[in-house]
C-alpha cells in the first residue's frame, strides 16, 4: 500500500510539474509577441552602429546595462569585450548557457533600409566599412529578449541560465586573439559550470517561420592555409632563365582540386579546398622570385581534416619540387575552428521542443553547411545544439535572396519572436527534463 501511495504521489508531482511548465511556456508566447517591437528596435540600433571583432565597446555597454537592469550578476570585459549575465533560478537544477555573437563585418552596406550602417573604420590597417552582414545584430536582440522573459520567471526556473554575448565570432585582426576560443579559455563555461549550451543563427535564405537543424556535424571545421612558392626571378623576355613561381602556383592550384574529387570519400562527408588569394609580381615583364597564396580547408571529421592537410602539403611541395621550386605550407595560418557538432542525443531530446514552438512542419532537417562557426569551441567542452532561424521573406526565392557576408544582406524581422520563443522553450524544457 505504501508503494502505491508513493507511485501516486510521484505521478501527481510529475503532472503538476508538467502543468507548471506548460503555463510558463504560455507566458513565453505572450511575452515574446509583446516584445517583438522592442527586439526589432534593439536590432536596428545594433545594425546602424556595427563594431568589428574585439571593438564591440558600444554594443557591450548596451547589453551589460540591459542585463544589469534585469537584476542578474553581470561580468564584462571577457575576451576583450564579451558580456556574461548569470540568472539564478528559484529552484535547483542544471546550468543552461545561451549564446549570441556581437561583431559585424568589414563590408560596406548597400541595403535601402533607413537604419543602414554608414560606419567607416579600419581593419588590418585598411579603411573599410562596417556592417552587420551576417545577422549578429539579430542574435543579440533576440537573446536580450530571452533574458528579459526568463528573468521575469526567475522564481520558477529550475536551474541557472548563463547569457553569453561573445565578441569576434568573425575573427580578429592579425596578431589578436578572441572569439569563443578565448571566451572558453577565460572560463566562461565555469563558475557556475555549464551543463548544456544552445545557440541560433538567423538565415537569410530560409523562410521566416521555419527552423532548420542537423544532428552531428552541422557546420564545417575550418583551417586556413598559406603557401609560399619560391623560384628564381628573371626578365619576362627570358623565362628560360627563371624558375617561374607563377606557373608553379598555377599548377599547385589545379592539382589541389584533385583532393576533393579523388581523395575524399564524398559519399560520407563533403569537403572544400579553396585558394582565395594569390599575390606575386608587380610588373608585366618581370618574373618574380616568389608567390603567396591564401586559402581555406573545410571538413566535417577529424580524419578528413587530417587528410586535407596532409594532401595539401604533399601536393604543394612535390609540385614545386618537380619544377625546381620550393613551397612552404602553413596550416592553419591564422584560423582554426572545430566542426560545429550538435550532440545527437541532445538534439533528439530537444527536437520536440523546437517542433512544439514552430510547428512540426516548420522544423526541417538540413544538409551540412560548409560555412564555419566558432560556437564549436563551446561544443568541444559541453553538449550543445546550434540551429538556424528563418529570416527570408515568405515566398521569396532562396536563390535570389542576398546571402550572408554581402553588401545586400537582408533579414525579415518578423521572425524574431520565434527565435525568442525557441531559446526560452529549449531552456525551460531542458531544465524540467532533468
Amino acid at each position: 500500500m505504501k508503494k502505491r501511495y508513493i507511485l501516486i504521489f510521484s505521478l501527481f508531482s510529475l503532472t503538476a510539474s508538467a502543468q507548471k511548465n506548460d503555463a510558463l511556456k504560455k507566458q513565453v508566447n505572450i511575452k515574446a509577441d509583446a516584445l517583438q517591437n522592442q527586439v526589432v528596435a534593439w536590432r536596428r540600433d545594433f545594425h546602424e552602429h556595427p563594431e568589428l571583432g574585439n571593438h564591440e565597446v558600444r554594443t557591450a555597454e548596451i547589453i551589460a546595462k540591459h542585463l544589469q537592469g534585469l537584476d542578474m550578476e553581470v561580468k564584462t570585459g571577457i575576451a576583450t569585450t564579451g558580456v556574461v549575465g548569470v540568472l539564478k533560478g528559484g529552484k535547483p537544477g542544471p546550468v543552461v548557457a545561451l549564446r549570441a555573437d556581437m561583431d559585424g563585418l568589414p563590408v560596406i552596406e548597400r541595403t535601402p533600409v533607413p537604419f543602414a550602417s554608414k560606419v567607416k573604420t579600419t581593419y588590418n590597417g585598411q579603411e573599410v566599412g562596417a556592417m552587420h552582414a551576417c545577422g549578429h545584430d539579430s542574435h543579440m536582440a533576440i537573446l536580450m529578449g530571452v533574458a528579459q522573459i526568463l528573468s521575469s520567471m526567475k522564481s520558477e526556473l529550475h536551474g541557472t541560465v548563463k547569457f553569453i554575448f561573445q565578441p569576434a565570432e568573425e575573427g580578429v585582426e592579425h596578431g589578436q586573439t578572441g572569439g569563443a576560443e578565448e571566451m572558453v579559455k577565460q572560463g566562461v563555461l565555469e563558475n557556475p559550470k555549464v551543463d548544456v549550451i544552445f545557440g541560433l543563427h538567423i538565415n537569410s535564405q530560409t523562410e521566416v517561420g521555419k527552423i532548420t537543424y542537423r544532428p552531428g556535424g552541422t557546420m564545417a571545421g575550418v583551417d586556413d592555409m598559406k603557401i609560399i612558392v619560391k623560384g628564381k626571378s628573371a626578365h619576362g623576355a627570358y623565362p628560360w632563365s627563371s624558375v617561374d613561381p607563377i606557373v608553379v602556383s598555377a599548377q599547385i592550384i589545379n592539382n589541389l582540386q584533385t583532393i576533393v574529387s579523388r581523395n575524399v570519400n564524398i559519399t560520407e562527408n563533403p569537403a572544400v579546398v579553396t585558394v582565395g588569394a594569390i599575390k606575386g609580381g608587380n610588373r608585366s615583364n618581370i618574373i618574380p622570385e616568389s608567390v603567396e597564396m591564401l586559402g581555406t580547408l573545410r571538413s566535417f571529421t577529424a580524419a578528413d581534416e587530417k587528410l586535407l592537410i596532409e594532401r595539401v602539403k604533399e601536393i604543394a611541395t612535390k609540385t614545386a619540387e618537380a619544377q625546381g621550386a620550393t613551397a612552404e605550407v602553413t596550416i592553419p595560418y591564422s584560423t582554426h575552428y572545430p566542426v560545429t557538432f550538435n550532440d545527437p542525443d541532445l538534439t533528439q531530446k530537444m527536437l520536440t521542443s523546437l517542433q512544439r514552438t514552430a510547428g512540426v512542419k516548420n522544423v526541417v532537417l538540413r544538409p551540412p553547411v560548409t560555412g564555419a562557426e566558432d560556437f564549436s569551441f563551446y561544443q568541444e567542452k559541453v553538449p550543445g545544439l546550434f540551429f538556424f532561424l528563418g529570416g527570408m521573406p515568405v515566398g521569396q526565392d532562396p536563390q535570389k535572396a542576398p546571402s550572408h557576408h554581402t553588401p545586400d544582406f537582408y533579414i525579415d524581422e518578423s521572425g524574431f519572436a520565434l527565435g525568442v520563443k525557441a531559446l526560452c522553450n529549449l531552456t525551460l524544457d531542458y531544465m524540467n527534463s532533468k
